[in-house]
């Protein structure tokens, strides 16, 4: 199948990297993030030639947040940038001259760990993303499931509270309003702010108030043991594990893979959403059990993935 080129759009920069059949990413060039379209579209470009230099490619993937149509080709909305029913597959082809694919980035990143990283050997895993929001990825029978229009997966706007916390996406109650990393920030702030007698070190960390708390300071004094801190992670965990349970009612995976930035403090994490979700799993105590496995690529999943589905004629279902 040849070598294929993995873009990943992130907020400051927008990496792409030259992946093998095997998931090694043998080169890569980085460049940093415009802030319109236009000019975004030429970065991508520019990253992609940067990366291609001594190789023979054969496609292009792209991860980008944002709601991708069903053919792999158009975003009909992104968060973060102002594309509305943007045409980027042909935009960035006619730049390039390779074959490009268009994938949403929790999607991507959902692949690269199912082909290889967590979830290599399973069939049928459901992977999340904890970062500043909450995302993820279907995929069942070894394909990945993107729904009728193409914008399946989007967990992190499960209602999971009625007339919860106002979500930016204009709802209320969703499921990353209670798990991701603005949540867990705002857990700590409101312990430390009830309690700051059991938040000392967390308080050192930042400016001594509860308003200057933020999140690498509230991973750091969990490693330490500041109950506020660790306290914090166990109630994100509860929410996570809660969501779990009912995403395994839905698709009874084997296993559950959570990645993104929060999982990088492993059990400090995952040993309460394995609890969590065997207690709010339904027949839990009688039934099979899925594995819940901390994502293995990192920040490299979103990239491999991408540049594996430019490989496939069509593994979206």
């Amino acid at each position: 199948m040849g070598l294929t080129i993995g873009v990943d759009i992130g907020g400051t920069k927008i990496a792409a990297g030259v992946v093998d059949e095997e998931g090694n990413i043998l080169s890569t060039f980085k460049v940093p993030t415009p802030t319109t379209p236009e000019a975004i579209v030429d970065a991508i470009a520019s990253a992609v030639e940067g990366a291609r230099a001594g190789h023979d490619i054969v496609g292009v993937g792209i991860g980008a947040a944002g709601y991708v149509n069903r053919q792999r080709s158009t975003i009909y909305f992104a968060p973060n940038i102002e594309w509305r029913n943007e045409p980027l597959k042909q935009k960035v082809e006619e730049r390039v001259g390779l074959p490009v694919v268009v994938e949403n980035d929790a999607n991507a990143a959902a692949w690269g760990e199912y082909k290889f990283g967590a979830g290599k050997g399973h069939r049928n895993v459901i992977c999340i993303t904890l970062g500043t929001g909450l995302g993820g990825g279907i995929i069942i029978g070894n394909k990945l499931r993107r729904g009728h229009f193409g914008v399946a997966a989007e967990f992190g706007h499960i209602r999971m509270v009625p007339d919860g916390l106002l979500c930016g996406c204009g709802s209320q109650g969703c499921w990353e309003q209670y798990a991701s990393g603005r949540a867990l920030v705002r857990y700590a702030k409101q312990r430390a702010n009830a309690t700051p007698e059991n938040a000392r070190l967390l308080l050192e960390l930042g400016d001594g108030t509860p308003a200057g708390i933020e999140g690498k300071h509230v991973s750091m004094a969990a490693r330490q043991g500041c109950p506020v801190a660790v306290d914090s992670y166990r109630e994100l965990a509860r929410w996570v594990g809660a969501g779990l349970a009912d995403l395994a009612s839905l698709f009874d995976p084997s296993a559950f893979i959570v990645g993104g930035g929060l999982s990088d403090e492993g059990e400090l994490l995952l040993g309460p959403i394995r609890k969590s979700y065997r207690r709010w799993l339904v027949g839990g105590n009688w039934r099979p059990v899925a594995e819940v496995l901390a994502a293995q690529l990192g920040n490299k999943a979103g990239l491999v993935g991408a540049a594996d589905l430019a490989r496939e004629p069509d593994p979206v279902m």
